[in-house]
């Protein structure tokens, strides 16, 4: 099995990228790309694991964009980066997350919550902070009894602490993935909100940007949605891939390579996806 789906301690998982690569080892996955958010900080420890125990990796980051009003999230497989491009974006990506995180602070702080901004970083142990740390700190304060709880009632798009993210455009995440030598990929589809030929026009117009493949396989898809995405990705000749979103213990129901247990994707999906990447 393949899991091309998976975070780290880099960004919001709970493993490190060596003991993801460990796992991946220990349940025999054939393959495993770490894919964190808007960085890629993970990726050189991830790689040293990989050769050291053997494992097939593959390296990757989930870009958050926005494209007409929609917002998606772009997977890059077999990125370089080293790549000045790529680091460019991610400097900017990161200075877009220090603006709003500070201000989700003082959104908490006026619906009258003791919380502050060091005790988040505290949490983040110097990675990368995002809306999950903030909800671990809610979680560990007695404000909130789970990370989805924090989601909904505050973190949320609908939550009341919301601060709405500034994104870069598709054309940007998706060229400087290519730029980097990597595979784009929209990451769960159904997330955009979009079905049936909406979907199917989204994904042309990202396919005109430069997109290679769909997320056909993640989890808790039904075979019905996962042959949906397949016949978009034939429509528009993309390579399909497929993970769990692997989170570690902060999404405990999600498991490495099995997502919440009916994930299965093939290994003969890598091929075509190495190859769109010269590699």
């Amino acid at each position: 099995m393949l899991d091309l789906h998976t975070h780290s301690t880099a960004s919001d998982g709970t493993l490190s990228p060596s003991a993801l690569i460990h796992l991946a080892k220990k349940i025999n996955l054939f393959a495993v790309a770490l894919c964190d958010h808007d960085t890629t900080d993970g990726l050189d420890e991830a790689m040293e694991t990989a050769r050291r125990i053997s494992q097939t990796f593959v390296p990757g980051i989930e870009l958050s964009a926005n494209h007409n009003q929609v917002t998606i999230h772009v997977v890059g497989l077999y990125i370089d980066h080293s790549q000045r491009a790529l680091k460019d974006v991610l400097v900017r990506t990161q200075q877009m997350r220090d603006t709003r995180n500070p201000k989700i602070i003082t959104a908490l702080q006026q619906l009258g919550i003791d919380i502050s901004l060091n005790e988040v970083e505290a949490v983040a142990k110097g990675n990368t902070i995002g809306r999950p740390h903030i909800a671990e700190v809610l979680q560990k304060k007695g404000v909130v009894s789970t990370a989805d709880q924090a989601f909904a009632k505050y973190l949320g798009v609908n939550g009341s602490a919301h601060v709405p993210k500034d994104r870069l455009t598709a054309t940007e995440a998706i060229h400087v993935i290519r730029a980097a030598g990597g595979v784009p990929i929209l990451a769960h589809p159904h997330l955009t909100g979009l079905k049936g030929d909406e979907l199917d026009t989204f994904v042309g117009e990202l396919t005109s940007i430069g997109l290679q493949g769909i997320e056909v396989f993640y989890s808790g898809y039904k075979s019905s949605r996962s042959a949906e995405y397949t016949r978009i990705a034939k429509h528009h000749d993309l390579v399909r891939s497929g993970g769990s979103d692997f989170h570690g213990a902060s999404k405990p129901n999600i498991r490495l390579g099995r997502g919440i247990g009916n994930l299965y994707v093939r290994d003969d999906l890598l091929e075509p996806i190495r190859q769109l990447a010269g590699r």
